[in-house]
Formats: C-alpha cells, structure tokens, sequence
C-alpha cells in the first residue's frame, strides 16, 4: 500500500472559477490522472438533430448582428458595382466574411446572385462548418467539461459513502442506502472492473477505477472526507486489505465490512471495521430458520429489505419517550442502546428509557415516491 501525498483541494466559492482561470501543475496533473480513473454519471443530452439546429441557429444569429453592424456603419464601406452599401450589401459582406470565402476575381454583383449567395451557398457553408469544425470542438469542449466536473465534484464531496465493491452485496447496500433517503450525489463506488465502474455510472452513481488496496485509488474517491465506508469485495483478505487502508486514511469514518468466513471477523476487526458481517454464517442461519419456519424465514427476509413493508430502524429517543417503557412507544422496539451497550427490549435496563439512548424498532415502510 502506497501512500504518495496528493496535492490538496481547497474548497470554496471560487475554486470552480479559479480551476478555470488558473490550475498549477500539480493540480492539473492530479485533475488529469482523476478524470481518466473517475467515471461520472452519464448526464441527458440533446437528440443529434436538436444539437445541429441548435448551433445552425446560433451561427444565423452572428450572420444577424454581424449584418447589422455593417448596415449601422454603412457609410463606412464601399461597393464597386454602385458605390453605396444597403442593406442588402450589408448582408452580403457579412456572410462573405464570416464564411471565409473572401473577395476578388468572382463577384456577384446582381440580386439575384446575392441571394444565392446568403440563402443557399452561405447556409451550406456554415452547415460544413459544423459537421467539419464542431465536431472537433465537441470534443475538446467535453474534455474540458469532464475535467470541471470531476475538479468540482472533488472539491464538494464531503460525508459521503464510499462503497467499495459492486458485485451483488454492494449493488444491495446501495438500494438501502437509497431506501434510507440518501442520495446518489452522496455514494461513490470503487471497483476494478471496468465494465462494473460503467454500469455503476450507468445507474447514475459516481464510480472510480482502480484497486481499493491502493490508498490512491481511495483517494479518487476522497474516502478521507467520507462518512460512512462499505467494503464488500469478492474476497476475505481483499477486504482486510482495503479496511486497512480505509482507516489509515479515514480515522473517524464508520466502517463496515463484509466477510465469507467467520475466523476472518477478528482480522477485520483489528483493521479498523466497526461492524463486520458474515455472508456464509447469516446466509446459513437464514437456511436454518427457513428450514424450520419458511413464514419466519420470509418476515426476516422483509425486515432486511428496506422499504418492502416492514423496516428494522435504529432512532434516537424522542423527549416524550424519556422515562417511558419501550414497550409504550409508538413502534415497536426490540432493542436499546445506551452507549455502546445493547440491551434487549426485555432487559430489566430497557425498562426506562433514557436521554440520549436510542432504540432499535420495527416500523411501517415510509413510500419515498
């Protein structure tokens, strides 16, 4: 694990503008080096069709002022077929000039072949131009546009979520996540994978590209402003790793962990996980009581997936609830905590429940639509 300093990015109400304006080196070559490991979510565009006419029009609006400058200042100019400049004149001068096209052994000197000129011959040039021309300035302009994008997301990201992992554990926490109100804008995933990074960002979500053993990989997703952290890879000692390096760089987020195999929980303890989740163990407990209670097995199954009817939440106590019995509250509790100490609801501790405890408890699913 490598642990190069990166430069840093300051956070405020010109940063955006100062990128713009200035950048030093080692800012753009950190900038540069993000943006070809970050993929951002796709964002809607224009239909192809809607693009061209869009800049056809812009491009007649310059013809526009640029023919009315030469009408205003009309007495400035000089045409050697009649020796005064109307409107007509002026038009002509404009689309010449802004076409390239220039003046000399060919001019057309009757009205009929300036309009020609303005209404066929002009509109076919501009219309080469941007086939020609745009497409290349597309190109540049979307470069530059993925740059401010990633810079300015960098720059504004702080408590997030950083979920380490795409595969199905993490695609499911994520739903949660979602489920729990928190927003998109607020989850970054990291994966190896390129095409798990595009699908990522095809579900809308910020993902970066690279190993999260890698503490610059982490830092692409400023996991040393994050929140919360979720590591789910495919493999036991891949995720110790990655947990490892996670607290290294985050002292104060909260981490959770998943693990195939109950003898690795006590490694990813020692790395920094503060909650460490067995797949193989609960996913055999499940089949355990399935096997012995399909009906219980399926209340489980809706208590761990949010937002399917019944919720298992963890809130803090509200004022009217100090003093009271869990048992009087509006949901129904199964669990206190009270420090860093869980006390089952039929404990003689959870008899009263006090300020600054919170309760675990089952509740209807709020609709988020």
């Amino acid at each position: 694990m490598r642990d190069e300093k990166q430069p840093v990015h300051r956070v405020g109400k010109f940063s955006i503008l100062r990128s713009l304006w200035y950048r030093s080196r080692a800012e753009a070559m950190d900038d540069a080096e993000a943006g070809r490991s970050i993929t951002m979510p796709i964002e809607s565009s224009m239909p192809p069709l809607q693009q061209v006419l869009r800049r056809l029009a812009m491009a007649l609006l310059v013809l526009a002022v640029t023919t009315l400058l030469v009408w205003f200042d009309r007495d400035g100019y000089n045409d050697n077929s009649d020796g005064s400049v109307d409107f007509l004149d002026a038009a002509y001068y404009a689309t010449v000039t802004l076409s390239t096209t220039g003046y000399g052994d060919i001019t057309p000197v009757s009205d009929t072949a300036r309009l020609t000129n303005i209404f066929v011959i002009t509109p076919l040039r501009v219309l080469f131009l941007i086939i020609l021309v745009g497409t290349t300035l597309e190109v540049l302009t979307e470069r530059t546009r993925q740059q401010v994008r990633v810079h300015r997301w960098r720059s504004r990201m702080r408590d997030h979520v950083v979920v380490v992992g795409y595969g199905t554990k993490g695609r499911q926490a994520i739903e949660t996540l979602l489920g729990q109100g928190i927003r998109k804008e607020k989850i970054v995933v990291v994966d190896p994978q390129r095409k798990t990074v595009e699908a990522a960002s095809s579900d809308g979500l910020v993902s970066v590209l690279g190993d999260a053993t890698r503490s610059e990989t982490l830092r692409k997703a400023e996991l040393q402003s994050a929140a919360h952290v979720i590591v789910a890879p495919q493999r036991d000692d891949t995720a110790a790793l990655v947990t490892l390096t996670a607290r290294q760089l985050n002292k104060r987020a909260t981490i959770v962990a998943a693990v195939r195999e109950d003898e690795n929980v006590p490694l990813l303890k020692q790395s920094g996980a503060d909650t460490v989740v067995t797949s193989s163990s609960s996913a055999g407990r499940l089949l355990g009581v399935s096997m012995a209670s399909p009906h219980a097995a399926d209340a489980l199954e809706h208590l761990m997936t949010y937002g399917s009817g019944l919720d298992l939440v963890e809130r803090p106590v509200t004022q009217d609830e100090v003093g009271r019995s869990s048992r009087e509250c509006t949901d129904l509790v199964v669990a206190v905590v009270r420090g860093k100490t869980v006390f089952d609801y039929t404990e003689p501790q959870a008899a009263s429940l006090q300020a600054g405890d919170r309760v675990i408890s089952i509740r209807q699913s709020v609709s988020t639509t």
